[in-house]
């Protein structure tokens, strides 16, 4: 800043399911910490990343996709995280997906309009799979009617594009601190939890529809050793059935797997990685609390 001062809080990334909140994140970050794929709600963490400019610093909050949660447990699991990153935060960014607004859109919307008080920033993404940018008009109105944003920005958070200008309108927005963190700081969140992370991706990426949502991944081993770091990791489903399908026939399924996840790792860690796989079936794990909790997902004190 010209006059001297530092600002540093914390951005939480909100929006409907498969806004593109993650691949912000990540295009932001420059590394990939957050798990990108087509399916939604692939986020079931609060991830946090770190980004160090010299006159500022953005901690951002990656959040699962704001939606109707239901009666599933693991769901409203993942609305809590949501809804805390969102109480937490100095300042919210809503991530708008430009091409398509139903039901998730509104109720992104009714939850963000119902927690005003801090800081709103909105960044409409997408924008370039849009021909014709005049279609967005309608929606910057409703945003800009409904909850009077700081700013309204479109984005492609997978190129890019406007990522610049959202960042300084973040800025700006920011409380006045110093850093919260190193300046070579990334993320908060230990390497092995993001090997497990991207094994779960790679098991939405290369799985049929039913079994993203079905499956979770532990690190059984993370060992570090001269010139490799040897892994070992169990990919939990909820059916025999789909066991089956992770496995594949002669094992090919989960090969591939194993090998999109290390090349994942290996970028992450800077060096080679030797990865074993395992499957498990935990019957109904998603509804069931202790599993949650031995998986990451449930919170111990309620």
């Amino acid at each position: 800043m010209t006059d001297g001062t530092h600002k540093a809080g914390f951005v939480a990334i909100v929006g409907a399911p498969n806004a593109g909140k993650s691949t912000f994140l990540n295009q932001v970050l420059g590394e990939k910490v957050a798990i990108v794929a087509a399916k939604p709600q692939t986020t079931r963490h609060r991830i946090l990343g770190v980004r160090t400019e010299p006159e500022a610093q953005l901690i951002f909050w990656d959040t699962p996709g704001l939606h109707d949660a239901g009666r599933a447990l693991l769901n409203r699991e993942m609305m809590k995280r949501a809804l805390a990153a969102l109480a937490d935060s100095d300042v919210t960014l809503w991530i708008v997906d430009g091409l398509r607004r139903g039901a998730e859109h509104q109720t992104a919307l009714d939850i963000i309009a119902g927690r005003a008080g801090r800081p709103l920033l909105a960044a409409v993404n997408k924008v370039d799979l849009l021909e014709d940018k005049t279609a967005l008009l309608p929606l910057i109105k409703e945003i800009e009617d409904k909850l009077s944003p700081l700013a309204i920005v479109p984005i492609s958070a997978k190129n890019g594009d406007g990522t610049p200008e959202l960042l300084r309108e973040l800025i700006k927005a920011l409380p006045e601190n110093p850093p919260f963190y190193p300046e070579d700081a990334l993320t908060d969140q230990p390497e092995r939890v993001i090997a497990a992370e991207m094994v779960r991706e790679a098991v939405f990426k290369l799985t049929s529809q039913e079994i993203p949502y079905s499956a979770a991944v532990t690190i059984d081993e993370f060992k570090e050793e001269a010139h490799i770091i040897n892994i070992a990791a169990t990919i939990h489903v909820e059916k025999e059935s789909q066991k089956g399908v992770v496995i594949g026939r002669g094992g090919n399924m989960l090969k591939n797997i194993g090998r999109s996840a290390r090349l994942n790792i290996e970028r992450l860690v800077g060096g080679k990685v030797f990865l074993k796989l395992f499957v498990r079936a935990t019957k109904d794990w998603s509804k069931k609390k202790a599993a949650l909790l031995e998986f990451g997902y449930g919170d111990r004190n309620g």
